[in-house]
């Protein structure tokens, strides 16, 4: 892995910071991504996430008014939908609510955000979940490892399967 992309995925918050995060104000993936690709704190995130707290969860309105309060350059990225060069992802767990039929806020409630980044011929993705090994693992093992882990935890009517919904590239935070 290049020295770049090594200094870009040091997160500037630990899992002890994000545990805090998460029992002070309910922080959660949608935060920890963005702070991760913005090579923000969460602490740092927290003023740019509008009515998050209230709600607790991060929807692609909200997360795209964050990246604008924030202010570095990003862009949706078109179909077909991959790993960006570095930015952020929604994830749709699948299951009984993708159903036709089935209302789109039913949806909604089934997803997962996390940063992605596709540089010097690694594919890497953050993940809240992985904060113990630093927060980015390899796409592989985030889908091989994590994935099922956390449709076994979180999302127990998840049929194993799973698409991007959103991914947006974000110009990468400054390594110094």
């Amino acid at each position: 892995m290049s020295e770049q992309l090594r200094s870009l995925t040091r997160t500037r918050f630990t899992e002890d910071d994000a545990q805090r995060a998460f029992d002070t104000w309910g922080s959660n993936c949608g935060p920890g991504a963005i702070a991760a690709v913005m090579g923000m704190t969460l602490d740092e995130v927290r003023p740019h996430l509008g009515d998050f707290e209230r709600k607790r969860y991060t929807n692609p309105t909200l997360m795209f008014d964050a990246l604008k309060s924030i202010g570095r350059p990003w862009r949706k990225m078109p179909a077909p939908l991959t790993v960006p060069s570095w930015g952020l992802v929604r994830v749709q767990w699948h299951g009984p609510w993708m159903k036709p039929g089935v209302p789109m806020a039913a949806r909604y409630r089934h997803t997962h955000w996390i940063g992605g980044a596709n540089r010097d011929g690694h594919i890497l993705a953050f993940d809240i979940n992985c904060m113990d090994v630093g927060g980015w693992v390899t796409w592989e093992n985030w889908g091989k490892l994590l994935v099922p882990h956390l449709l076994r935890e979180a999302v127990p009517r998840a049929d194993g399967t799973w698409s991007l919904t959103h991914v947006i590239e974000v110009d990468p935070p400054e390594v110094v």
